[in-house]
């Protein structure tokens, strides 16, 4: 804050937040989840002072962690928002630049704006990201961890991947698995895929409740969650015999994403361990169906930056966390895809997940 001449950065609940302060993300769900002026829930971090945390009731009568450090101001539901958020602007003095995290609600930022008397604005990924690409030890313990919990249930439910059962029957037992083995949530929304020549189904429709059939392939992409630290993780299962393109186009994608992580070493950018992993399949012939990025960075969040992405120059560094996870995904001919979490040492990449990559093929 002090190099950027930042005079204040206020942070809604979020991971920044978390991983500054520990004050903790709820569950994420479908629909808005929101309390009499929820607008306000977040924290002021002022230089050399302790943060300023303010809270409708609702959350800390149940979220808000027993000592956490800082001035809380409670705000209850009959009080007036605006009039302590005026009063809180008084308390923390003259603020010519504010730094907001990028994804405080807009009716947050116009109250502040007022209550501040119309400050220069930054975003505060600027500030926050460098500091969360690079995991400490006990992060990487909580992520190896998750990626623990994403093993096991694989091994639990790829066997049960036979035709006549549903892609949501096959969802719902990852997420059970997942719970019991600790995680919290899942790191984001489980998708189960069957693809092939039965149809033209394609990757976007990522659940429904038709039933699996010999002869397609059934890609897997979920993650689990340890005190806050995500995993990400896929797998392809074919359900029959494989034809021969099928075969092929699953050990492209393998070798795709071995190029991928071989080139991911510490100055490497993003973009040139996306470029390694993408001319593999662009030199088979199937560059056109490769149709995403070949990964991105994780921790609090399960899609953080950098990006592993054409657009994205940042040097790797020791320490960083992110996907690799080339696909294949051809509507009507052929589907395949893996992902994985590595971590940048100094050396090169290593995998957190050890899921076996082979090919497996259920009758």
């Amino acid at each position: 804050m002090a190099r950027a001449s930042i005079d204040l950065l206020f942070l809604p609940i979020s991971g920044d937040l978390e991983y500054l302060t520990g004050i903790p993300r709820r569950e994420p769900s479908f629909g808005n989840v929101s309390y009499r002026h929820g607008w306000l829930a977040g924290a002021f971090l002022r230089l050399g002072r302790d943060p300023i945390v303010v809270l409708p009731r609702m959350i800390t009568e149940f979220e808000l962690p027993a000592g956490a450090s800082g001035d809380v101001v409670i705000v209850n539901e009959t009080d007036d928002g605006d009039a302590i958020l005026t009063q809180t602007a008084k308390a923390i003095g003259p603020v010519k630049s504010l730094a907001v995290g990028a994804r405080t609600w807009a009716e947050t930022l116009i109250h502040l704006r007022e209550a501040l008397h119309d400050p220069l604005l930054s975003n505060a990924d600027d500030l926050i990201g460098p500091l969360r690409q690079i995991k400490a030890p006990d992060e990487m313990e909580r992520m190896t961890a998750a990626a623990r919990i994403v093993d096991q249930a694989m091994a639990v439910v790829g066997p049960q991947v036979r035709p006549g059962v549903t892609e949501a029957e096959l969802a719902a037992q990852v997420g059970l698995e997942m719970s019991r083995r600790g995680s919290r949530v899942e790191s984001f929304d489980t998708g189960i895929i069957s693809t092939g020549r039965l149809d033209q189904r394609d990757a976007g429709t990522r659940l429904t409740n038709q039933p699996i059939r010999a002869g397609t392939s059934v890609s897997f992409d979920f993650g689990a969650v340890v005190d806050g630290y995500c995993s990400d993780f896929g797998r392809t299962i074919f359900v029959g015999e494989p034809d021969a393109e099928f075969s092929r186009v699953y050990q492209f994608v393998i070798e795709s994403q071995s190029a991928g992580i071989t080139a991911a070493r510490p100055g490497v950018t993003a973009a040139a361990v996306d470029r390694a992993s993408r001319q593999v399949i662009e030199a088979a012939g199937y560059g056109k169906w490769f149709r995403h990025r070949t990964g991105h960075s994780i921790g609090l969040d399960v899609h953080e930056y950098p990006f592993i992405s054409e657009e994205d120059q940042t040097p790797l560094q020791p320490g960083m966390t992110f996907t690799i996870e080339p696909s294949i995904f051809w509507p009507g001919h052929v589907g395949a895809r893996i992902e994985d979490v590595v971590v940048c040492e100094p050396s090169g990449a290593r995998k957190l997940t050890t899921y076996s990559a082979a090919l497996v093929i259920n009758d």
